[in-house]
């Protein structure tokens, strides 16, 4: 039978099968939020099935973070210059592969050298998505496909940590933490099927020079942060730990310089040189870092919390995410539907306030915890006023910082965002992690929630000074996607909501 996906030449109106390109990208999205999220509820099960302790936990979830931030911008280029079709059906088949290979790990090594395997291969994938779907859409339908990928990529990452516990707990067919994992096969499986059979083929342009310097340079800085930050409060942080921090701050000036030399010499540089000039853009990358850090350690505290100090299963864990998710939700639609352009800036300002309400309630629900008759309900209030303030920020945070790069810069600005964001979220892991169990270890769960609390607090009002130097105003919506102007090869920004 004839492949139904025509070439370019052969395409005189719109692509007929244009929505299933649209359902397929979905998809890919949401398997990488379901897995950035759904190993949070499976601590208690990997310690028993592996012997996974703190420390191996704390890869588990962070490494795949590192890996799929670290080499997302790298994942974008690669698929200008080899055809995003085919990078993207590569991508998805390592990353239902690398799947596999995680529910069968034998031991906590093996599962996290395949959790940074996985993060690799959704390096691959996730940045064709933006690019195969402005090639098969235009003009206002176009809009209407980011409108419907937002909600949808929201609804993934609420949906994680409670799929994961409801996994966890149904013990199907005895797979226990397992079938978290496994719940890719037929997804991802699915999804290659019908992409190697819908998505048009296009030739990628071989003109285009893949920075293989500059992507090494980001991959061991990014090494460099997380590895100590992980292995210090483990090893008692001895000199080396200090050192390796020291020589990711270097790394990433190399790059930095790196990129400028490579500009000049009239080669492709990985990021586009001029965003590293712009004041607003590099701190506004800061501030993506503090801000997704601290959203996703905490939500880590919350639920090893709930898990290994108050007990609950996996499945009351997932649910006891639940408050913090629909807050967050919530949070979000009223700041993406009408706050953020009716008070511009301030709703940056507003959000991490709310945070720290939330913040202020819960560590006083803390303090009265009955923990003889501890329910969610306890924490409630607080859980969600945070979420309320979190989806402020997430709904608006990217125009904001992109409203201070040029129309041609946005695709480069965009990979380099959801890069941010992603290493931000490992840094988060190992540092909100090592907070916590550092305190657990003395059996004091409320004591290493309080300590997160006043990490988050420290986070957030950092990130609220840094949010008075970003534009006054945001980029439009169509434009943050880079559907005005500009290339199409960049990842677009990846908004987790968990």
């Amino acid at each position: 039978m004839r492949d139904p996906s025509p070439t370019p030449d052969e395409t005189t109106g719109p692509y007929r099968w244009r929505w299933l390109i649209l359902a397929v990208m979905i998809v890919a999205e949401i398997m990488d939020l379901l897995d950035a999220s759904i190993v949070n509820v499976a601590g208690p099960d990997l310690e028993k099935s592996l012997g996974a302790g703190s420390l191996g936990l704390q890869w588990v979830i962070g490494g795949y973070a590192l890996t799929l931030g670290a080499g997302l911008v790298l994942g974008g280029r690669l698929g200008d210059r080899y055809g995003r079709r085919r990078m993207f059906l590569t991508g998805l088949a390592a990353f239902t592969t690398s799947s596999l290979l995680c529910a069968a790990a034998p031991n906590i090594g093996s599962l996290i050298a395949f959790r940074l395997l996985q993060g690799t291969a959704g390096a691959i994938l996730l940045p064709q998505g933006l690019g195969l779907l402005r090639e098969n859409f235009s003009g206002p339908e176009l809009t209407k496909v980011f409108a419907v990928f937002g909600p949808v990529l929201g609804l993934g990452g609420i949906v994680g940590p409670v799929l994961g516990g409801f996994l966890i707990e149904g013990d199907f067919f005895g797979l226990g933490w397992r079938s978290v994992f496994l719940i890719n096969l037929p997804i991802g499986i699915a999804a290659l099927v019908v992409a190697a059979r819908f998505v048009p083929r296009r030739a990628g342009d071989r003109t285009v020079r893949v920075d293989l310097t500059g992507a090494a340079l980001v991959a061991s800085s990014c090494a460099l942060l997380v590895l100590p930050l992980n292995q210090g409060q483990d090893n008692g942080w001895p000199l080396w730990t200090w050192l390796s921090m020291a020589a990711s701050a270097i790394g990433f000036a190399l790059f930095a310089l790196q990129q400028r030399r490579t500009a000049a010499a009239g080669r492709e540089p990985l990021v586009t040189p001029g965003l590293l000039r712009k004041p607003a853009f590099t701190v506004g990358l800061g501030g993506i870092a503090l801000f997704f850090g601290g959203l996703v350690g905490t939500q880590l505290v919350l639920t090893l919390f709930l898990q290994i100090g108050q007990h609950f299963t996996a499945g009351e864990a997932g649910l006891g995410n639940l408050p913090l998710a629909v807050g967050t939700a919530i949070g979000g639609a009223v700041s993406g539907a009408f706050l953020a352009d009716r008070i511009g800036r301030k709703v940056l300002q507003i959000g991490p306030l709310v945070q720290l309400a939330g913040a202020a309630v819960l560590w006083f629900e803390l303090d009265g915890l009955d923990t003889a008759a501890f329910s969610i309900l306890d924490i409630l209030p607080g859980v969600a006023v945070a979420g309320i303030g979190a989806g402020m920020v997430i709904a608006a945070l990217f125009g904001f910082v992109l409203a201070a790069v040029d129309d041609d810069e946005i695709g480069s600005a965009s990979g380099v965002l959801s890069a941010v964001q992603a290493v931000g979220g490992s840094i988060g892991v190992a540092v909100f992690g090592s907070v916590f169990f550092a305190r657990a270890e003395t059996a004091d769960f409320t004591g290493g929630f309080h300590d997160a609390l006043i990490v988050q607090t420290c986070l957030l009002v950092t990130f609220l000074a840094i949010t008075f130097l970003l534009p006054k105003e945001n980029r439009p919506d169509d434009e943050q996607h880079g559907t005005a102007t500009g290339p199409a090869s960049d990842a677009q920004p990846h908004l987790t909501v968990t």
